[in-house]
């Protein structure tokens, strides 16, 4: 395995390597990159991710909140996206709570989180999207956007969470594929969205991860 990026404790990443999920390592890199860079044009402001599932990405940003003395918050409601249920080509039958029926990833994300020594790193929050943004004012200095990726979702989270970004800070958007052949639609319309916009530009792109920078 390549070296990681600087400021990466080499332990903290190869959790995240092993870590279960769907993370690319160099876009897991990036995104540690990110955390940092958000950090420092943002000091003292959190992270937010959209999506956490077993807690792959929250080492990642986790790691670079703690490096960077802030905190993740990781958004989930830990009953899987559209594309875990069953029948679908990403379902993992075995994170089905057998008495309710139903997925239930949160145990996984918090072994995950514990195992990489994160705990006082990345708070969990666990609830859907719209009900927390409702109530949140926290500014921030890193969004990451990976929860669902039907049209609504997507298009929901970029709506009430992008004005949180804190001028300078990053949006970060996972699985956007300019190809339709490659991937689903919404990811890429929002990332599309946050360039149009005029509040964002373009930092890095990283296999299907996009950074921009709010623009002050």
């Amino acid at each position: 395995m390549s070296p990681g990026p600087a400021g990466l404790d080499p332990t903290v990443r190869a959790k995240a390597v092993a870590a279960r999920g769907f993370m690319p390592t160099d876009e897991g890199d990036a995104l540690f990159v990110a955390g940092q860079e958000a950090a420092a044009a943002v000091p003292g402001a959190p992270f937010l991710e959209i999506g956490s599932y077993c807690g792959k990405s929250s080492v990642w940003l986790g790691a670079a909140a703690r490096e960077s003395g802030t905190v993740l918050f990781a958004l989930d409601h830990h009953r899987g996206s559209e594309e875990n249920q069953p029948g679908w080509e990403w379902h993992e039958p075995d994170l089905v709570d057998p008495e309710v029926g139903k997925m239930d990833t949160l145990p996984r994300f918090r072994r995950t989180v514990h195992d990489a020594g994160l705990e006082a790193s990345v708070v969990a929050l666990v609830g859907a999207s719209p009900v927390v943004a409702g109530h949140w004012t926290t500014p921030l200095a890193l969004l990451f956007i990976d929860g669902g990726h039907g049209r609504e979702p997507a298009h929901r989270d970029y709506e009430q969470w992008t004005p949180h970004v804190a001028p300078g800070g990053r949006l970060c958007i996972h699985d956007v594929f300019p190809d339709p052949a490659d991937g689903g639609r919404p990811p890429f319309e929002i990332y599309q969205r946050a360039l149009e916009s005029g509040r964002f530009e373009d930092v890095s792109a990283t296999g299907s991860l996009r950074v921009l920078r709010r623009r002050s």
